[in-house]
């Protein structure tokens, strides 16, 4: 069976999983209802978490990673079902009152370890923002809300990939190979960015983010729903409710952060919009106005002009074996942790080119596995990401559940006889997911509901964000860099460039992440909105970003960073802040410091989400920074190293 479940071994085993989950789930809340308030209590509540998420994590891998319609189909079914379940317990009273008595009694709740108080805490707040405390009919509307919210999210997701079709005669005929063909239409399926002719850009810009009224009444819908249900348990905005445990707190924070963080890019962002200017007067005399649809494609020009980085020189030395060496080498220097391939039985992997990774310490043995689904394949998303599948938790036998996880990247598929190669983009994503997936082995919790990645959305990045500080280290890129067929090294002044081609236009790329991140904090700010998304979105993209809005377009149709990250755009940023000041701190000097990694282990990952963000933070600084040392922690980022500076003149 999948991942070795042996119900998982046929789609219909999903209905089997998902019904043993529910009858264990009635069983623990019965039972949680007759315990005496108790650390049993939350232990029982952790493990009603555990049986649900065990079949709902999974799922949501399946659903959106199975190349077999039919096992996708069951598992979105059985993220459905257990949703709902999982709506209909927030908002069990009686299941609630056996928490209560735990949180009540201060004899019990001195009795706590930190660990388990906080978890309970947590169980508590799902309650509360479900809107336990109010009257039955009240209850009932927030259930509903919920539901319907899980179903807006599921639609508005879907229509951000839909591709726009368009009567080929409306383009000229000299463009119309760059979009596939449909009898006498054009589909057009994303905004072409890299494509080096301005009219192709223009016009893919200009259809794809072409506004589409049902995609728009789903947008709103699904605001003004998050919103009333803010309300309804008790918030002024859904970001109040959305903040609730992180690092920031408040949107109030949020604001702060995002406003001081234009301030000190402005200047800069105006020096790296007139350089693209310039350049497209170069090369375009006729339309030299700087439009949305140039950015990416001039910062683009101008870093490979400035540089010469054109992946193909680079690839030769990321093979992915390469890459798998280093991070290996890596992760036994700093933590004393190796990767081993392990045999799969059959049935446990979903295609046959997923490499199973066991996770295992020098003294610790065994802390996990990693399933790594790395290549391309028909229907498979295009996005690199991290899944728990299994969370791990301490057992009532005194054993330790496993951590799983799956790591989805896209590479290509390579040559037969030839290695996977990796261009540097690939390369950093790697480590990025990496990052992750360390995060969610070392971060070994007593309870499964706050173990590795599960912790506040503006924390989880630190770890990930991170990893691409050591991928952009010399140090660490010489140890595995070896071009595939003559093993010679790759030469320093390479990976000099690589880094210092990332900081051309740093600044008009992070302002446009501040654009998105406000837009995000206004869609979920005070409602009614003031105005139409679309007229929001016009007002902030003049002020915040700068470039001008173009006419009939509604971007924030395609922002699915919407659904998972609502009100928490902005974690990218902060928690690129954080992991910026952690490597100038600790790894800057030395990236394999042992004494450091074990720091950063104990400090930040063996946590997971059982300790306040900030405080594993100061754990790690020494210090507690403010919005302006994480504003600073950015700027300062964007810095030309003199050195390479020097070399390269």
């Amino acid at each position: 069976g999948l991942f070795g479940v042996p119900e998982l071994s046929c789609p219909e085993g999903f209905q089997e999983a998902q019904d043993k989950a529910l009858q264990d789930s009635e069983r623990l809340v019965q039972k949680a209802c007759s315990t005496p308030p108790g650390p049993e209590t939350v232990m029982i509540f952790d493990q009603l978490s555990d049986s649900l998420c065990r079949v709902a994590d999974l799922a949501d891998f399946v659903k959106v990673a199975h190349p077999d319609f039919a096992f996708r189909e069951a598992a979105e079914e059985a993220c459905r079902s257990i949703g709902t379940m999982v709506e209909k317990l927030n908002t069990d009273v009686e299941l609630c009152q056996s928490l209560r008595r735990v949180l009540a009694d201060e004899t019990v709740v001195s009795s706590l370890d930190p660990e388990t108080r906080r978890v309970a805490e947590l169980f508590m707040f799902d309650f509360e923002i479900s809107g336990i405390h109010l009257d039955e009919e009240k209850r009932k509307k927030a259930v509903d809300l919920n539901v319907r919210i899980l179903d807006l999210c599921n639609e508005f997701l879907i229509g951000t990939h839909i591709p726009n079709k368009i009567d080929k005669h409306v383009l000229p005929e000299h463009i119309r190979y760059n979009f596939t063909a449909e009898g006498n239409y054009l589909q057009v399926a994303g905004l072409h960015a890299d494509c080096p002719d301005d009219l192709v850009r223009e016009a893919a810009y200009k259809i794809f983010l072409h506004s589409n009224a049902q995609q728009l009444a789903r947008l709103e819908e699904l605001l003004a729903s998050r919103n009333s249900l803010a309300q309804l348990v008790g918030y002024d905005t859904f970001a109040h409710r959305a903040l609730q445990g992180t690092m920031a707190k408040t949107p109030e924070t949020v604001r702060q952060f995002l406003e001081k963080l234009s301030e000190q890019l402005s200047k800069r962002t105006q020096k790296d919009f007139e350089m693209m200017t310039k350049m497209k007067m170069k090369l375009n005399p006729h339309n030299s106005m700087l439009m949305p649809w140039d950015h990416p494609y001039y910062s683009g020009v101008l870093r490979a002009e400035r540089y010469n980085i054109d992946p193909g020189l680079y690839c030769p030395f990321f093979s992915l074996g390469a890459c798998m060496e280093g991070l290996n080498s890596l992760f036994s220097q700093l933590l004393g942790i190796s990767l081993y391939a392990e045999q799969t039985k059959r049935g446990e992997i979903w295609s046959e080119d997923v490499r199973k990774l066991a996770v295992v310490h020098e003294t610790e043995g065994l802390l996990g596995y990693i399933y790594c689904d790395f290549f391309q394949r028909p229907d498979k998303p295009h996005q690199d990401c991290h899944f728990t599948v299994r969370g791990g938790r301490l057992k009532e036998n005194g054993e330790y559940q496993l951590p799983v996880v799956v790591l989805m990247l896209s590479l290509p598929n390579s040559a037969r006889g030839a290695p996977t190669l990796l261009s540097p983009g690939m390369m950093e994503n790697l480590f990025h997911e990496m990052g992750h997936a360390m995060h969610s082995m070392l971060g070994r919790t007593r309870y499964q509901h706050v173990t590795g990645t599960r912790c506040a959305t503006d924390f989880a990045e630190v770890p990930s964000v991170l990893m691409e500080y050591f991928a952009n280290d010399y140090r660490v890129v010489n140890q595995f860099a070896r071009h595939y067929k003559t093993g010679q090294p790759l030469p320093k002044n390479m990976v000099s460039r690589l880094c210092e081609s990332k900081k051309v236009c740093a600044a008009a790329d992070m302002q446009l992440q501040v654009f998105y991140a406000v837009l995000d904090q206004i869609y979920h700010g005070k409602h009614p909105l003031k105005k139409s998304t679309t007229e929001i979105l016009k007002e902030t993209q003049e002020k915040v970003y700068g470039l001008p809005y173009v006419h009939n377009t509604a971007w924030q149709l395609r922002f699915s960073h919407l659904v998972g990250y609502g009100a928490k755009y902005y974690s990218y940023l902060m928690s690129r802040a954080v992991a910026s000041m952690v490597w100038k701190q600790c790894f800057a000097q030395n990236p394999f410091d042992r004494a450091m990694g074990e720091r950063y282990r104990r400090e930040m990952l063996a946590h997971g989400g059982a300790k306040e963000p900030m405080l594993m933070v100061q754990g790690m600084l020494q210090k507690s920074p403010s919005v302006e040392d994480f504003v600073d922690a950015l700027v300062s980022d964007l810095d030309h190293d003199f050195e390479t500076f020097i070399m390269d003149s």
